[in-house]
């Protein structure tokens, strides 16, 4: 799977809402950081759907480098 551009180097804490979708860019580029806003348009990338099954704070990978997507696995301390 192709890893999309370093956004930050830290995860976003977003708190979410039990059955709200969010749609996670995977390509880096979004401006709207964790979340997609189109930018990867004509790319290989497309937005990763995730809903959340209860209400509370998620930490969502900015680095995009994670193998646990959409959520922080630590792989940006590598870089």
């Amino acid at each position: 799977m192709t890893k999309g551009a370093v956004a930050a180097k830290a995860p976003i804490a977003v708190d979410v809402e039990a059955g709200k979708a969010y749609f996670w860019c995977t390509c880096g580029q979004s401006s709207k950081q964790p979340f997609c806003d189109g930018t990867h348009k004509g790319s290989v990338f497309a937005p990763m759907k995730w809903e959340a099954t209860e209400s509370g704070t998620k930490y969502f990978c900015a680095c995009k480098q994670t193998n646990g997507s959409p959520f922080c696995d630590g792989s940006h301390k590598a870089l």
